[in-house]
């Protein structure tokens, strides 16, 4: 039983980050829901919650695979590697979130998995392409991308709309918005939890509980979905 005590605990630290996560990103789910008096905060946040669990039947694992086995090599990971990263990326997320600076919990935790990972194996334990390599690309790009679709939309909407009634437009808008927040939720639910479901499942290979080449459990998947919503209004 012994055996399993910092497995467990290492465990309990990605469910937390797990939470984090949910905490500092709920925002951006319900932001303009709420905002526009759409929804009050406390339905706004079922809702999002709503989707984002419904994403781990709609979508696969790609993300949750990238994470246990795309970043780093696997004879670096161990119960002291995982432990180590999210100490790190669980303290930067909580002093973000605390003092309201926007960040990527995503990056964070890569970060702290690549730091750990050249701590203990040198540059040679990151695998930096297409891992690593591509992650850095999409950091500089995802802000790019969503800039030039938001203003194409804007800009679609200025012209289809320009001739309308204001309140007739008003109303059409506040029911897609949230048909805009039901499909970041999914988004959020497919890409977010999935970065610790990899985890705990590259961290249950190193303990000899799951064969190398296994699929993602459904039950890890299960416990980082339902810990990502539990997210404060």
């Amino acid at each position: 039983m012994d055996h399993y005590i910092p497995l467990v605990s290492i465990i309990g630290l990605a469910l937390l980050f797990d939470f984090l996560n949910g905490m500092n990103d709920a925002a951006n789910s319900v932001a303009t829901v709420v905002a526009t008096r759409v929804l009050p905060p406390h339905v706004a946040v079922a809702w999002a919650a709503f989707f984002n669990f419904a994403a781990v039947f709609l979508f696969g694992t790609a993300v949750a695979k990238t994470i246990g086995k795309g970043v780093v090599t696997p004879d670096v990971v161990d119960n002291a590697f995982v432990a180590s990263a999210l100490i790190g990326a669980i303290t930067w997320t909580w002093l973000c979130t605390h003092y309201g600076l926007p960040i990527s919990v995503s990056h964070s935790l890569i970060g702290g998995m690549t730091g750990v990972a050249i701590t203990k194996g040198g540059l040679a334990a990151v695998i930096w392409w297409p891992g690593v390599g591509r992650i850095a690309l999409f950091i500089i790009l995802a802000p790019f991308i969503g800039m030039i679709l938001g203003s194409i939309l804007m800009l679609l909407c200025l012209i289809a709309f320009k001739k309308s009634n204001p309140y007739r437009v008003d109303r059409i808008f506040r029911s897609l918005q949230l048909l805009s927040a039901a499909f970041y939720s999914l988004g959020h639910g497919a890409n977010d939890a999935q970065k610790i479901a990899g985890l705990i499942t590259a961290l249950l290979i190193a303990n000899n509980l799951l064969p190398k080449e296994t699929e993602i459990p459904w039950w890890v998947l299960f416990c980082a979905m339902e810990q990502l919503h539990l997210e404060p209004c």
